[in-house]
């Protein structure tokens, strides 16, 4: 029904409804959800704008679908490229309750998987394999990462393919009961959106995840060790900045990942330090991860070649 069609019984013209769709957000308990997205990852602006938009987009659609406006559902699968560590799982799984607080998925579950779950190792293994994961993931939404592994060119025997060509037809026939999110690395997702361009069409936002800088990642090993009733001492604060920027710069850096990594073994360090000493600790001394902790690392080592995570 258009707008104009909208009448009383005397057949006189309704004026336009007045819809307040900030209050839309807080009924819906999405500004909730939204809230909580900014308190658990810092930084990522761009990510959260994007998400506040889809988010925006879905209250008009709702509203305007409640007020009997026609129009077709919007396309809800998406692509989150990144770096390891950046919040893409995060961000996937507050974007599935979005989703279920609108309407637009039954239960706004998430389902995680990568290749190993979709593809078989035998012919007549692939399709069972990833029709189960398609039942699990309905209602919901699929987070394949490394998407790109699905799809393996040099090899003609691989049966990748099969998982493919089952994901692009669900995706199109039953995209009002499942939104699937891909996700990897800029490059080789670009890659493989080239190798299969029916994935391309189908995916309505693309989303890239920066690397978090120096000062945030400090921030989230504050957070990450307030959180398990920890601190840094000064030194152990200075001592922790030197070593974000050293592991920076060495291989397999993952974000946030590599800062709860680095976080672990420093508690491990610390637990044995005070183990090692004679006599009583204090209940600060238990709390606070001081310099020696952090500089035990190998990442201060002089062949950062030799080194993995440490």
């Amino acid at each position: 029904m258009e707008a104009s069609e909208i009448s009383t019984e005397s057949g006189s013209a309704t004026p336009p409804e007045t819809i307040d769709l900030r209050r839309e957000l807080t009924e819906t308990h999405v500004q909730e959800v939204l809230d909580q997205l900014d308190r658990e990852l810092v930084g990522l602006a761009p990510v959260k704008a994007r998400i506040r938009q889809i988010a925006a987009l879905l209250i008009v659609d709702r509203v305007r679908r409640r007020l009997g406006l026609v129009s077709e559902t919007p396309t809800l699968h998406m692509s989150f490229t990144g770096n390891p560590g950046t919040g893409k799982t995060t961000v996937a799984l507050r974007m599935a309750q979005i989703l279920h607080k609108l309407g637009y998925v039954r239960k706004g579950h998430l389902v995680s998987v990568t290749r190993d779950d979709l593809v078989g190792q035998y012919i007549g293994h692939t399709a069972p394999k990833t029709k189960e994961i398609l039942k699990k993931a309905m209602g919901g939404v699929l987070f394949i990462d490394e998407a790109y592994y699905l799809y393996r060119q040099e090899n003609e025997r691989d049966y990748g393919q099969e998982a493919i060509e089952i994901l692009l037809q669900v995706m199109e026939n039953q995209r009002e009961d499942l939104v699937v999110i891909l996700a990897g690395y800029a490059d080789r997702m670009d890659q493989f959106f080239r190798s299969n361009p029916g994935f391309r069409s189908r995916i309505a936002h693309h989303i890239d995840f920066p690397d978090y800088t120096d000062g945030e990642l400090m921030q989230i090993a504050t957070t990450m060790l307030a959180a398990q009733s920890y601190k840094f001492s000064e030194a152990g604060a200075a001592a922790f900045e030197s070593y974000i920027a050293a592991r920076r710069m060495q291989p397999h850096f993952s974000n946030a990942r590599s800062i709860r990594n680095a976080l672990d073994r420093a508690r491990l360090r610390h637990a044995n330090r005070y183990f090692e000493q004679d006599g009583p600790v204090s209940l600060d001394d238990l709390m606070t991860i001081d310099a020696p902790d952090v500089l035990a690392s190998r990442v201060f080592s002089s062949d950062p070649l030799k080194t993995k995570e440490a």
